[in-house]
């Protein structure tokens, strides 16, 4: 069979070559592509383009079916290694990498130290120490009250990316026998 006067395992390399290109130029400028793009996903897309235009080749190779049997065959290959690209590869990446940041909720509580003095009614600046590595955010006094540099303060709340906070007094636990 022949497609725009091409044989038809040309017209499946040619797409195959230009998908692994393309897939290449996506590593490297997939942030300028997503940006563009919101709604679709460009890994699925050339993955299936990939998936497809492969198993296409390969089954015009070594098989002796109709091109049009093939091009369903391919197509269904297709979907189904792509669902599981999704399902196995994808969304997993996504959630671990969602993992690792935080959010301004889990701020809430911390203890933190005052890096820049923070005045009465204005801001400086608080450094938060934890397993995963150090956050410095911009805060200001719950209380409206000046707190100077070093002092341990604790996260009240967080609003606007700011954190509001208070003096931190470590009170020792009582045990009763």
């Amino acid at each position: 069979m022949e497609l725009f006067g091409y044989p038809i395992q040309t017209v499946y390399l040619t797409t195959l070559i230009v998908s692994g290109v393309l897939t290449v130029l996506y590593i490297f400028f997939g942030d300028i592509v997503e940006a563009a793009l919101d709604f679709l996903n460009p890994t699925l897309i050339l993955a299936f383009v990939t998936f497809l235009s492969a198993s296409g080749y390969l089954l015009e190779l070594i098989t002796p079916l109709n091109s049009l049997v093939i091009l369903f065959i391919a197509i269904v290959i297709a979907l189904i290694l792509d669902t599981l690209l999704n399902i196995f590869v994808l969304v997993p990446m996504s959630s671990a990498e969602e993992s690792l940041v935080y959010t301004s909720d889990s701020l809430k509580g911390r203890v933190g130290r005052v890096l820049i003095p923070i005045p009465q009614d204005g801001f400086g600046e608080v450094v938060l120490k934890s397993s995963s590595g150090t956050i410095s955010k911009p805060a200001r006094s719950f209380e409206n009250q000046p707190i100077a540099e070093g002092e341990k303060v604790l996260v009240i709340d967080v609003k606007d990316g700011v954190l509001h906070v208070a003096h931190y007094e470590k009170t020792e636990k009582l045990f009763f026998t």
